[in-house]
């Protein structure tokens, strides 16, 4: 049976999220529906606001979502109504990447979670007058009451986890951990340079302390992510507006960071992270660029280093997501420090704190 739901939709690029009345599709054999308990703003979903990432508008946001399942489809085993969950990026599962044990690397990975469509074509959200709005937005459309999910990109939550923080589990948190520890696999001893110390850029921080790294270094331009960052675990941190960063880091590590993990997508902190790293480095891209950001190649060419544009953190979400959730009862990762609630209904304002760096993670919580 169709849902009634309320979203917060956006019309077009640069508009602002306008909230709405829609009608959420019943759900398919292979999928559950969940009453959304909160969900993370992140910048992926402003990246699609500011046109940097393509999107069918009108477009229900929203990937960081978490809440309770209300349906179960005929097909699916393993989840049950009442079952508290995370939401994390769609993939197909069969193609060979999926099937590889990297869904992060999916073949079909844009057109599951950027077209605002399901694998099939068809639409989850409709408008009371039969127009359509586009959704399945990472799988999911989590800037709603209620949201569709195929089950394979649903988490289980151990009881006792608190469901209004964990959604952020389900892309920054796991990005920038997974990174650290699935993609660049940051050996114990090691180097490590961040530039970028928001959500993703402060789990990877995290996750680099988990991993026993004995120089880790956060650069940012805002000084209280800066403190954030230590408190974190950084062991320097460096403000790049009032100090040159390449020539602290050199400084620092004195042939260069052994690896780097860069979350803000600009160009020239890009550069000055390989500038930054040691001959034979590795270094992640994390961050949504601006259309047209260009990288000087001289950069790379005869540097031995091994560049990876990381997505998701190469995580498996259902086995991730429970370590991440390990560690932080473990006091290792303590990932609700970073997040800021708002309620729902207060989406622009917690889109201008996380514009400001007043938030460094804003989570929207729905009504009850």
């Amino acid at each position: 049976m169709a849902t009634e739901v309320r979203a917060a939709v956006l019309t077009g690029v640069e508009e602002k999220f306008r909230f709405e009345d829609l009608i959420l599709d019943d759900i398919r054999p292979d999928e559950v529906l969940i009453k959304i308990a909160a969900t993370g703003l992140c910048h992926t979903d402003l990246a699609v606001q500011h046109g940097d990432i393509p999107g069918p508008f009108p477009f229900v946001l929203g990937h960081e979502g978490s809440g309770v399942v209300e349906q179960v489809g005929d097909s699916v085993t393993g989840l049950a109504v009442g079952d508290a969950v995370a939401l994390s990026f769609a993939s197909c599962h069969h193609c060979r990447n999926c099937l590889a044990g990297h869904p992060t690397n999916c073949l079909n990975l844009y057109p599951l979670n950027f077209f605002g469509v399901r694998g099939d074509g068809s639409t989850t959200f409709s408008r009371a007058d039969g127009g359509v709005v586009h959704g399945s937005f990472f799988g999911q459309s989590s800037f709603a009451t209620h949201a569709i999910a195929a089950a394979t990109s649903v988490v289980k939550l151990p009881d006792g986890v608190p469901v209004e923080l964990v959604g952020p589990l389900g892309c920054g948190f796991q990005t920038g951990a997974g990174t650290i520890l699935n993609t660049l696999g940051v050996p114990a001893g090691s180097t490590v340079v961040v530039t970028g110390a928001g959500a993703v850029g402060l789990s990877a921080i995290m996750a680099a302390k988990i991993a026993a790294a004995t120089t880790i270094v956060a650069v940012d331009i805002i000084d209280e992510r800066l403190e954030a960052a230590r408190s974190l675990g950084a062991t320097h941190t460096i403000n790049s507006r009032e100090v040159d960063a390449v020539a602290r880091i050199m400084e620092i590590t004195s042939a260069g960071a052994d690896y780097g993990v860069d979350t803000t997508g600009v160009a020239t902190v890009i550069e000055s992270l390989l500038q930054a790293t040691a001959l034979g480095a590795k270094i992640a891209l994390v961050g949504v660029p601006r259309p047209g950001e260009t990288v000087n190649l001289g950069l790379i060419s005869a540097s031995g280093k091994t560049i990876v544009g990381a997505l998701e953190g190469d995580s498996v979400p259902q086995t991730f997501i429970p370590q991440l959730l390990a560690l932080h009862r473990a006091g290792q990762f303590p990932f609700d420090e970073l997040i800021t609630t708002y309620r729902f209904e207060d989406i622009e304002r917690a889109i201008s704190d996380t514009a400001s760096g007043k938030a460094v993670k804003a989570v929207l919580v729905m009504p009850a």
